[in-house]
Parts: C-alpha cells; sequence; structure tokens
C-alpha cells in the first residue's frame, strides 16, 4: 500500500513539474523583447566594416636602441586606413631582426629600419656624391624646388685684385636635388628614404621650403673636387630645369653620352686663379715721383697679367 503511495505522489510531483516548465516557458516567450536603436545597428556594422578596410601595420611599443635584435615585446599592431609605403604587416617578420640605428616609440618598421646606410647614403649612385650647399632665398630659386628636380648649377665671380674682370659660368649642369631642409627624396630603388608625413607634415614642409638653408645634391665623383672649390671661390645660384627633360636622370651616368658629359664638364668651367689655385696678379711697382716713364710689353697668361720692361 504505501509503495503505491509512493508511486502515485512520485507521478504527481513530474506532472507538477512538466507543467511549471511549459508555464514559465510561456511566460518567457510572451514578454516583450526590449527593441536595438537603428543607429547603434547601423554604427557597429560601419565599425566592422571600416575594420575590415584596415590594414595592419607592425610599430613599435618602446625605444629600441640600435644593434639590437628586436622581440615581440618591443612590437605592437595597428590597424590603419593606408598602411605606409614597405611597411611590415605582421610581428614575426620583424623578431630577431636588428635595426641599426635607434628608433623611437611609435615608429612604423619597414625593410629599411633594418638596412645599413643613412637616408642620403640609399639615395645616391655609386659614382656619386652627396654634397650640401647652402642656400638662400634668391640662390635656392625661392624654394620652388624639391627632392627629385634637376637644377644647374651657377657661379658669380666678382672683380677683385685676383679676377680682374668679374665672371658668370655654369658649373655643373643637370645635378639631382636629393634634399631640401629636412625634406627627403627617394632612395635609388624609388621607395621613400624617411617615413612618409601625415598631411600636416607635408604642409608644414612645403612652407618650409622657403626658409631652407641647405640643399644636398647628388654629385658625379669625378667632379666633387670642382664643386667644392667653386663654392669657395664666389656666389653660386641654382637654376631648375624643366620637368619635361626625360633623359636627366641618365646625364651622369647609365648613358652612353656620361662619360663625354663629365669631360665636358671639366673643359667648360672657365679658367680662373681660385679653381686653378694660382697666385693672385701683383700689383704693379709703384713709380717714384719725377722718375720717368718706361714703356714695356705687357703679357697675358689666362687670368695673369706681367709687365715686361721694354729693352
Amino acid at each position: 500500500m504505501n509503495n503505491r503511495r509512493s508511486l502515485v505522489l512520485a507521478a504527481v510531483l513530474f506532472l507538477g513539474a512538466i507543467a511549471s516548465g511549459f508555464w514559465g516557458l510561456m511566460l518567457t516567450r510572451n514578454q516583450p523583447v526590449a527593441p536595438v536603436p537603428v543607429a547603434q545597428v547601423v554604427e557597429q556594422g560601419a565599425a566592422n566594416l571600416e575594420d575590415q578596410t584596415k590594414q595592419s601595420v607592425v610599430v613599435l611599443s618602446r625605444d629600441v636602441a640600435p644593434h639590437v635584435a628586436l622581440t615581440a615585446e618591443d612590437l605592437t599592431l595597428e590597424k590603419l586606413r593606408t598602411a605606409p609605403a614597405g611597411s611590415l604587416t605582421s610581428i614575426e617578420q620583424a623578431v630577431g631582426r636588428t635595426p641599426w640605428r635607434a628608433l623611437n616609440a611609435g615608429t612604423w618598421l619597414t625593410e629599411q629600419s633594418f638596412e645599413v646606410g643613412g637616408p642620403l647614403a640609399r639615395m645616391i649612385r655609386p659614382d656619386e656624391r652627396a654634397l650640401a650647399v647652402a642656400i638662400d632665398e634668391v640662390s635656392g630659386a625661392a624654394g620652388q624646388f624639391g627632392p627629385g628636380d634637376y637644377v644647374d648649377i651657377l657661379l658669380f665671380l666678382r672683380q677683385d685684385t685676383a679676377n680682374p674682370e668679374p665672371s658668370a659660368q655654369l658649373v655643373l649642369p643637370a645635378v639631382r636635388v636629393l634634399s631640401l631642409g629636412d625634406e627627403l627624396g627617394l632612395t635609388s630603388d624609388g621607395q621613400p628614404a624617411s617615413p612618409a608625413p601625415t598631411p600636416e607634415q607635408a604642409q608644414q614642409q612645403a612652407a618650409r621650403r622657403v626658409s631652407a638653408r641647405t640643399v644636398v645634391l647628388a654629385i658625379p665623383e669625378p667632379l666633387v673636387n670642382q664643386l667644392m672649390l667653386a663654392t669657395q671661390a664666389g656666389t653660386l645660384r641654382l637654376a631648375v630645369r624643366s620637368a619635361q627633360e626625360q633623359r636627366l636622370s641618365k646625364y651622369w651616368s647609365g648613358d652612353e653620352d656620361a662619360s663625354s658629359n663629365v669631360q665636358a664638364a671639366r673643359r667648360g668651367l672657365y679658367q680662373f686663379n681660385q679653381l686653378a689655385m694660382a697666385s693672385p696678379v701683383e700689383a704693379p711697382a709703384t713709380r717714384p715721383a719725377g722718375a720717368p716713364r718706361v714703356r714695356g710689353i705687357e703679357i697675358i697668361r689666362g687670368a695673369q697679367t706681367a709687365q715686361q720692361p721694354a729693352q
């Protein structure tokens, strides 16, 4: 009798549990669901779409010293809408590699971060030398040129005891501009020599061109001495060449006429005392008062003159 009552009680409890669960389920379905704002849905969708269009770029998370291999703790990934040219896209590409110079936190890593040589060394060819020349607003064409342009270097010599007559001449034609102030051009493989500037930095660089006081030029190695002496001899001025001259990149090398252009530049420079390292013209001896005037023969050798007494 007791067993039968226990079975009946268990059955009643089981049916009650089923009924309670069914009733709770019905109540849950009937409760209203709070609607999600449309603006929030649109914003989330736009954020997801934007994240898919951004590219991963390897960035330094802290300052690193030169000649020390990078570790994973030194690096982090950032999502950028436009990745810098040549930037690394995964941390594995940088781990274990050694930068040749000190790099600051926040620097985008590229292959150039691990190359030996400074920016200028990577912008010139083996037969060129990078030489800095001082300019001002007039001699630098008011800053209306930039890295990658070609200029002619002109020299003006004032009249003095070493130069009987003033002269203006072409020192070197078709010289490539490597940098103007702090603005650098492209390396020899066509990559930016420095990280691409932001739009604000680009505007600031354009404004600083007018006030730039130094320009670095790519000079053919055989003509470096010639330009160096010219900078000390007189006043230099830069004349910008036309962008329509398509063969200027091969003017000094890479063309069959390159060697003849170098020789022509050497011959084309007028002879003057500063470059020839000749002694200045000696002033004629003063004639004592009352002494008879002796006529002689004037001998001219280049820029030097001498007086030979009459026989």
